[in-house]
């Protein structure tokens, strides 16, 4: 179930009529009891909501359908047919039938704030606040409708009231993670590094849904920075993406300073390039046997271990290393460099929830990249729709699929003269590698980018361009063809 929904116990009386008493009894003879005719709807309005709950949303919104046909009154269907429709991401025709259950039912607050969460997901903002308004004015207390509003305060970049909105569903709901977790986030965006890390730790009791993995069951003592380390056994395991993984394995070297022999577990697709890392005694790839550890801690709760604030993130130039003989045959292939050479990112991880906000479509950059540049696309996976840009592209030198594993990508990202990328794992390994790399940031950014600077304290190398308009990447793309030509060409 989507955590936007929420669903009722259904009144069986709400808009009910009296039986049928069906035909008159044949004269002559003797009078029968009379038999109310059985209503179809009741039926097929169960049907409908045990389909959804096993997640055949197909087959519950023909049911929804059919019971809307029998009894077309009853604003419930129309709200959980918009539910079904929603988790099919088929929004126009969820916001349609949000519409309809709301004309049934002017007071209906969840079809209010499911309404505002579709209207917000289909980019129709002052839509959707006026929804939540008037479901808060309907429901106060509902926790689920602050949170979603705390959701589209984040897209106006109005980071302190939806830091607000977060606290007011925590107030509702005590136990609700999701908030705390959104809240963490909002907050370290503006740079409160002790109230957000302390949250942060929530991401645990969703931690499948988040896609950052089942919370690991050790029998092994979690580490927050309590105990000593020194003579002691930890174990550091990844979590989230694997940019995430690149970003906080800088905390290997810390705990080994503090004297415990360090154990690494990653992403298998990593194990290359993360043998250079300092501080790391034994890399694990991730689903192997582990060996015999005393303490243990997820990456991204190493932060809150080592108290980290905006002034002491740990950000040395460089933490991680291109292969040397690789970046060497990368020079020999690439031959003599006869102008400026540019990496390109434009796509990530399509399953990322922020995707929709960073990706960027090739044919829309393409335009506006100067000539007088060679560029090189540095990411694996090539969407369907930037496959036929790419392929007309002359200017544009891609790489086989297969060569662009990490180890690969990081020497060839050495042999570039700037790395210009969205928001991806490719960022981080340039920033790691301490190489020159300009991040193009969406209007409403991850966390990790924080907000009014142009640099990264996470890494000293990075110059971050962000989105002035949500959206238009058009003006981004200017300022960074005009920094291209003056840094590289005098231009």
């Amino acid at each position: 179930m989507s955590i936007f929904d929420k669903l009722f116990k259904r009144k069986t009386t709400e808009g009910s009529e009296p039986p049928d008493p069906g035909p008159p009894a044949t004269a002559g003879a003797p009078a029968r009891p009379s038999t109310p005719a059985k209503n179809p709807y009741d039926e097929l309005f169960a049907k409908a909501v045990a389909a959804a709950a096993t997640h055949d949303f197909e087959r519950a919104i023909d049911l929804y359908d059919q019971a809307i046909e029998a009894d077309p009154s009853r604003a419930e269907t129309y709200y959980k047919r918009a539910n079904a429709l929603k988790d099919l991401g088929r929004l126009d025709e969820a916001l349609a039938s949000y519409n309809e259950a709301i004309e049934r039912k002017p007071d209906y607050a969840y079809a209010f704030c499911n309404r505002g969460f579709v209207q917000h997901r289909l980019g129709q903002l002052d839509e959707a606040s006026h929804s939540y308004d008037r479901a808060l004015e309907l429901e106060p207390s509902d926790a689920f409708t602050h949170y979603n509003r705390g959701l589209l305060l984040q897209d106006y970049s109005l980071w302190p009231e939806a830091v607000a909105a977060y606290d007011q569903a925590i107030a509702c709901n005590p136990e609700f993670s999701d908030a705390y977790l959104n809240r963490a986030l909002a907050t370290l965006y503006q740079g409160d590094f002790e109230k957000g890390w302390r949250d942060f730790e929530w991401r645990w009791k969703n931690a499948v849904r988040l896609a950052i993995g089942e919370a690991r069951n050790f029998q092994q003592p979690l580490w927050l920075g309590e105990q000593p380390l020194a003579g002691k056994r930890l174990l550091l395991h990844s979590e989230g993406g694997l940019g995430d993984t690149i970003q906080f394995s800088r905390y290997a070297s810390l705990c080994a300073a503090q004297g415990a022999t360090v154990i690494l577990e990653i992403q298998k697709p990593l194990l290359g390039l993360l043998g250079t890392l300092e501080g790391v005694s034994k890399l694990v790839v991730k689903g192997s046997a582990l060996p015999a550890f005393d303490y243990q801690c997820p990456l991204m709760s190493l932060p809150l271990a080592f108290k980290t604030t905006p002034d002491t993130i740990p950000a040395p130039a460089s933490y991680l290393r291109a292969d040397p003989a690789k970046v060497a045959q990368w020079r020999t292939v690439l031959g003599e460099r006869r102008r400026p050479r540019v990496g390109l990112v434009w796509s990530g991880n399509p399953n990322n929830p922020l995707d929709r906000h960073r990706t960027i479509r090739l044919a829309d950059w393409i335009e506006h990249l100067p000539p007088e540049f060679q560029y090189f696309r540095l990411q694996r996976d090539v969407r369907e729709e930037d496959e036929a840009t790419l392929e007309s592209s002359s200017h544009i030198f891609s790489v086989d699929d297969e060569l662009l594993d990490f180890t690969n990508t990081a020497a060839l990202c050495e042999c570039m003269d700037v790395v210009l990328s969205v928001d991806t794992s490719i960022a981080h390994l340039s920033g790691a590698l301490g190489h020159k790399t300009w991040v193009l940031v969406p209007f409403t950014p991850d966390w990790r980018w924080m907000r009014d600077r142009d640099t990264s304290p996470w890494y000293p190398s990075v110059k971050l361009y962000r989105q002035k308009i949500a959206g238009d990447w058009t003006e981004l793309f200017v300022r960074v063809a005009a920094d291209l030509r003056r840094e590289f060409t005098g231009g």
